[in-house]
């Protein structure tokens, strides 16, 4: 059972995202005198998970609720934003019974980035949104990075055009769709969604708007020349603020339905990765965190602006003021869940975890690309497949799980090797996310990056981010920095163990030589 203090919540999967509400018994709830409670929100690509923080970092309650994703063609994915939206409205009540919510002061939200979401003049969501996974810009990538030219998009908003973005997909949808898009009054990234919802204010962080590829980083404002180049006007999107600053409160009607005060602070929150690293403290320069959820990222944090002289790592705004570098991998605990689930149909993830041999870390014969959604750094390759390789007749169903968890974090380390190349000394990281619930996962990932991984004793980092945002908005905190080191602490570390570093240096410098091999055949797979 994982815990919260001395209270206790229902069992979750420890590799993917809850199924049910997961929510504590009021019995089971310890009371006390909480001067001011904070809700944190991560919506997530699977489910909203919901956190109740109070004043000095107690997390006093969770909830969460799945929604589905949408995949009309290979390749696509896409959501209905009336179905976030009705989690958040189910979710809040759930998460304040037993708990006095007149003592709610302030919300904030983590949220998964890129996805567009398109409104008309009346509010109304014009079509399901695009999410960061969705590969359909293709075309519309190649004519950004070509056409428009690499140099002319890194001058004007630190970043290339990666398929995710959003920029892209109004590209796409202006292509395609155009009476939808002659009709956009408004777009928004999904958590600014759920914000505008709450409060009426279209509004919107830096580090989320960092993702949209219309954001000018280095200086923190909308871009003029890629908002002309996507046919867009500044009216239509939301205006910026930093995460910790206060967009709006409640809107009477809202706060009516969700049992709060209408003075309740929201505060514009931050994209899902930045949430996360404030939630694990990693906040401040030279800091890193590694994320294990649906997809997996490298966060580098940096007082001061700076982007990768070759575009295979974002260069985006930091929830704390600052700026990070980031590499992202579209997907890593759902390779997992894909194989544990989708293949050996089982929700059994540690109990496979035992059918391998603790002798075979670091000699693994099979290789897995982990590239089921295309993928993004260092690649940038929508056409780019998963594929096992290696297989012999002796081959086990442990080699192949092994298999998952390696090629994940050998698609880790060309992310963290693309910023060690560019000087960037990364001695330690923290870890989150789903993944990194699994200590044979933490294992494999210390020894194949050769660094320390430190575990955060609070494991809900874009919720748990979320509500510290709040908190710092509300005034409790008087900055993020401060906020995340008073309540962000580390309960265990994975260290490397020199053998086996060394072993896996050697599989993965093979399994680098995979992708190049396959990039011809996943190219001709892509046009069939």
């Amino acid at each position: 059972m994982e815990r919260h203090g001395d209270r206790r919540t229902k069992a979750a999967n420890p590799l993917h995202s809850a199924r049910e509400w997961a929510t504590i018994k009021p019995s089971e709830k310890r009371t006390g005198d909480f001067t001011m409670y904070t809700i944190g929100i991560d919506l997530g690509t699977s489910a909203v998970k919901l956190l109740l923080m109070g004043e000095g970092g107690e997390i006093l309650n969770i909830a969460s609720r799945e929604y589905p994703i949408q995949f009309p063609r290979p390749g696509w994915s896409q959501q209905d934003p009336e179905d976030w939206w009705n989690a958040v409205l189910e979710g809040i009540p759930a998460l304040l019974e037993g708990y006095d919510a007149s003592q709610v002061r302030g919300i904030g939200a983590g949220g998964q980035m890129h996805g567009l979401v398109a409104l008309d003049k009346d509010g109304a969501v014009l079509r399901p949104a695009i999410l960061w996974n969705d590969g359909r810009t293709q075309k519309q990538v190649e004519y950004l990075n070509s056409t428009i030219g690499r140099e002319t998009l890194s001058r004007r908003t630190a970043n290339i055009a990666f398929a995710g973005f959003t920029a892209p997909k109004l590209l796409w949808m202006r292509e395609n769709e155009p009476e939808l898009f002659a009709r956009i009054h408004r777009i928004m990234l999904p958590k600014d969604y759920i914000n505008f919802r709450l409060t009426g204010v279209h509004a919107t962080d830096y580090s989320d708007a960092s993702g949209t590829l219309l954001l000018d980083v280095a200086h923190k404002r909308w871009s003029r020349e890629m908002l002309d180049t996507c046919g867009m006007d500044e009216t239509q999107l939301p205006r910026l603020h930093e995460s910790w600053e206060t967009v709006g409160s409640l809107l009477p009607g809202i706060a009516a339905k969700l049992g709060l005060r209408t003075d309740t602070t929201v505060c514009a929150g931050a994209g899902d990765n930045a949430a996360a690293a404030v939630g694990c403290g990693v906040v401040g320069g030279g800091r890193c965190n590694i994320s294990l959820g649906t997809s997996g990222t490298v966060f580098i944090t940096s007082d001061t602006f700076g982007a990768d002289r070759h575009n295979a790592l974002h260069a985006f705004a930091h929830a704390d003021g600052g700026f990070h570098l980031m590499g992202c991998i579209l997907s890593a605990a759902s390779c997992n869940k894909w194989w544990q689930e989708g293949i050996l149909g089982t929700c059994d993830y540690l109990g496979e975890e035992k059918n391998i041999d603790p002798r075979r870390l670091g000699r693994n014969s099979v290789y897995y690309l982990p590239y089921l959604m295309g993928e993004r750094s260092p690649h940038n390759d929508p056409s780019a497949r998963g594929a096992f390789t290696g297989l012999r007749m002796d081959t086990s169903r442990g080699d192949m799980t092994q298999a998952v968890l390696e090629g994940v974090a050998f698609a880790i380390r060309d992310c963290v090797e693309i910023a060690r190349a560019q000087g960037v000394e990364i001695r330690s990281s923290r870890i989150c996310g789903g993944g990194a619930k699994s200590p044979l996962w933490r294992t494999i990932l210390a020894n194949v990056l050769g660094i320390p991984l430190e575990l955060p004793q609070t494991e809900q980092g874009p919720g748990y981010g979320g509500a510290m945002l709040a908190a710092v908005a509300c005034g409790a905190y008087p900055s993020v920095k401060d906020c995340a080191g008073k309540l962000a602490k580390v309960r265990d570390v994975t260290e490397p163990e020199p053998s086996l570093t060394a072993a896996y240096e050697g599989r993965y410098r093979l399994w680098r030589k995979v992708y190049p091999a396959l990039r011809t055949v996943f190219q001709d797979l892509s046009e069939m």
